[in-house]
């Protein structure tokens, strides 16, 4: 899931080199990989000073990646939690797709999700498959917890939550592949009516 807003604000939050080098890792692995960005992009998208990538990251591009994967998923999970509380779960799930879908459109189908590029991240120490797997875990519950609040039983709540988190990110890589907006369209209109009969 992509929250554009979300990381451009948290971008302009961030002044310091080493939270500008963050904040730029995981605009450049939601649109390249963790894999295509090397970290000479990282330092010159994040215009912070030459050599300190090393000073900030002394275990360089794993500990980068981990950290800006961790920093993305926190932010979704902020993200669902306020949506979830101000909005509801049909509101919440059209929002976090437009969101996807904007960004989508916006950069012409290059950008994806940041934390799905750290769990794909195949080479080297799995740090950033962790810090993947621990937003995704983090995304469950959050969903899950929203959707107990709005009375839906504990152990349908929780599949109902992996069911969004796995549908929407699903979408998000074929509307990559297919440059069309038609799979996240379409997951956006059965999760509402899945949601709204729960």
């Amino acid at each position: 899931m992509t929250t554009n807003i979300t990381y451009n604000r948290a971008m302009a939050q961030r002044s310091g080199a080493r939270d500008r080098m963050v904040a730029s890792a995981i605009q450049l692995f939601r649109e390249r990989g963790v894999a295509g960005t090397a970290l000479s992009d990282v330092i010159s998208h994040s215009q912070a000073p030459r050599g300190s990538i090393y000073h900030y990251f002394p275990h360089g591009k794993p500990q980068l990646a981990a950290e800006a994967t961790a920093l993305a998923g926190k932010l979704m999970t902020k993200l669902i939690t306020k949506s979830m509380t101000t909005a509801g779960p049909e509101a919440s799930i059209r929002a976090i797709i437009d969101n996807s879908r904007q960004q989508l459109l916006a950069t012409d189908f290059a950008s994806g999700c940041p934390v799905a590029a750290g769990a794909l991240e195949g080479s080297g120490p799995p740090s950033a498959r962790e810090a993947a797997g621990a937003a995704f875990t983090s995304w469950e519950s959050a969903l899950a917890i929203a959707y107990t609040d709005h009375g839906i039983p504990a152990p349908r709540a929780e599949t109902l939550a992996s069911l969004v988190v796995c549908a929407i990110e699903g979408a998000i890589i074929l509307a990559k592949a297919q440059r069309s907006t038609r799979a996240l369209d379409r997951v956006e209109e059965e999760l509402r009516v899945l949601v709204s009969g729960s």
